[in-house]
C-alpha cells in the first residue's frame, strides 16, 4: 500500500494497525479465547521476566487479564484510526472514563466536566469520586472564559464530550487542549458519538480519548466495549491500574469488534449522509419544535463543527410541539426504528430521554438540566434515508389523530 492509501478512510478501517503476518498464515486476527499462558521451562520464564523487567516489547504473556493477542489486535487498531500511540481495550465505555480517571486522579485533586457530558461520567464525579476527596465543577460547554475561571491549583483534568448526549453540542477541541497545556491539565474527551473518522481529537492536542465501542466501533448491537487511546506513557501507567482493578475486555467481543471495525468508515459515511438528510426534513416539519444536529446552520456549534469535523454524525435530536403522552405515541407510531437507548448499530434506534435515561430522577430535576418530556433523540441505523423519512412523515401525519 502507498502513503496516500493508507490515509484513506476505508483503508485504515480495514488495515491500520495491523500486522500483516498473521499466526497460522490467517487472513484475519484468530480469536485465541484463552484465559492463561503456558511456559516451555525454567529459561523461558527467566527469559519472559527479563523481558518485563527491562521493558522490552514482547508477544509473550502469561495471564489473561494482563492481555490476548486478539486484544491487542483491536487495540492496535483503534490506536492507529485515532493517530494515538497506545490503546487499551475495557469491558464498557464506562469502565475505559472511570479506569482513566482513577489512574490519574487523587484525594485533594479538582476535575472541571462540561455541563452536557454523558450522565453516567457526572454521576461517577459529583457522586462517587466525591467520596473519596475529588472536587469537581460543572461548566456550559464552550464557556471558555468560566472554564478558565474554574481553574484552580488543584486542578488536574477536564472531561468532556464531543458531539454530547443528547444535544449534539460541538466541543472546541482545539481551544480546550490549548487552555489545558496552558495550566498544565490533562485532557479527556469522550469522543463516542464522533467516531475516529468524524473527528480526532488527539490530533488537536487532547491527552486522552475514550470510546463506548458499543456504539459506532462494533458497529452491530451485539457487544460491549470500551477503549481508551493517548500516549504510550499515560496508556501504560492506565494498564497497569487495569491489571489490578481488572476491568478488561474478553477476547470474543474483541473478535466482534475487530470485525466491526473493518467497516467502520463505509458505516459512519453513510450515517453521516442519512442523518443530515433526515435532519434537514424535521426542521422543515410544523410538528417539530427544534432540531438539535450539528450538520445545521441553525445548530449553535455548527462553525465548530463544520471546522474540526469531517461528518456530522448519526444521531439527531429534537423537541415536539407536544406533551410527554403526546411524544410518546409518536415514536409508538414509527415503524422503522426500535425504541432502544442505544446507537451506531445496523439498526436505527430512537427513544424518549425523559423516560428511557432520567425517569429515575423527577421531572423538576429533568428540567434543571435540560431534559424535556418532548425530547426524541433518534440514531441512524444502515436503512435508506428515504425510507426512514417517508417513516416520519407518516407517523408525524397518524401523530394527533
Amino acid at each position: 500500500m502507498t502513503e496516500a492509501n493508507q490515509n484513506c478512510d476505508s483503508t485504515q478501517s480495514v488495515h491500520a494497525g495491523e500486522v500483516r503476518h498473521k499466526p497460522y498464515h490467517t487472513l484475519i486476527d484468530p480469536l485465541v479465547p484463552t484465559a492463561t499462558y503456558v511456559f516451555d521451562d525454567f529459561a523461558d520464564i527467566q527469559h519472559f521476566i527479563s523481558d518485563q523487567n527491562n521493558k522490552i516489547p514482547s508477544e509473550r504473556l502469561d495471564y489473561g487479564r494482563y492481555g490476548n493477542p486478539t486484544i491487542r489486535a483491536v487495540e492496535q487498531r483503534l490506536a492507529a484510526l485515532e493517530n494515538g500511540q497506545a490503546a487499551l481495550l475495557t469491558a464498557s465505555g464506562m469502565a475505559a472514563m472511570t479506569l482513566t480517571m482513577l489512574t490519574f486522579l487523587q484525594q485533594g485533586d479538582h476535575i472541571i466536566l462540561t455541563d452536557d457530558c454523558y450522565r453516567r461520567t457526572r454521576d461517577f464525579s459529583r457522586q462517587f469520586l466525591k467520596k473519596f476527596g475529588v472536587q469537581s465543577s460543572v461548566v456550559a460547554i464552550n464557556d471558555f472564559d468560566t472554564l478558565e475561571k474554574s481553574i484552580r491549583p488543584n486542578t488536574r483534568m477536564i472531561i468532556s464530550e464531543t458531539p454530547t448526549n443528547p444535544y449534539l453540542r460541538v466541543l472546541d477541541v482545539e481551544r480546550i487542549a490549548h487552555i489545558a497545556r496552558k495550566h498544565a491539565i490533562k485532557t479527556l474527551i469522550d469522543s463516542t458519538f464522533a467516531t475516529p473518522f468524524n473527528l480526532r481529537p488527539l490530533d488537536y492536542g487532547i491527552d486522552l480519548v475514550v470510546h463506548s465501542g458499543t456504539k459506532y466501533l462494533g458497529g452491530h448491537h451485539d457487544l460491549l466495549s470500551g477503549v481508551v487511546i493517548g500516549s504510550a506513557a499515560d496508556l501504560e501507567s492506565i494498564r497497569d491500574i487495569s491489571c489490578t482493578l481488572g476491568p478488561i475486555a474478553d477476547p470474543f467481543s474483541a473478535y466482534l469488534l475487530l470485525r466491526g471495525l473493518k467497516t467502520l468508515a463505509l458505516r459512519v459515511r453513510h450515517q453521516n449522509e442519512s442523518a443530515l438528510a433526515v435532519a434537514h426534513f424535521l426542521e422543515q416539519q410544523p410538528e417539530i419544535e427544534q432540531v438539535f444536529y450539528p450538520g445545521l446552520t441553525s445548530h449553535p456549534d455548527h462553525a465548530i463543527a463544520k471546522a474540526q469535523m469531517k461528518g456530522f454524525g448519526g444521531v439527531i435530536s429534537f423537541t415536539m410541539r407536544a406533551n410527554l403522552e403526546q411524544t410518546g405515541h409518536f415514536i409508538d407510531l414509527l415503524k422503522i426504528p426500535y425504541i432502544s437507548p442505544s446507537l451506531g448499530g445496523a439498526e436505527s434506534l430512537v427513544n424518549q430521554p425523559a423516560l428511557m435515561s432520567y425517569s429515575s430522577i423527577s421531572a423538576e430535576e429533568r428540567a434543571a438540566i435540560g431534559i424535556q418530556d418532548n425530547l426524541v433523540r433518534l440514531a441512524l441505523g444502515l436503512e435508506d434515508s428515504t425510507d426512514m423519512i417517508a417513516d416520519l412523515q407518516q407517523a408525524l401525519a397518524g401523530w394527533q389523530r
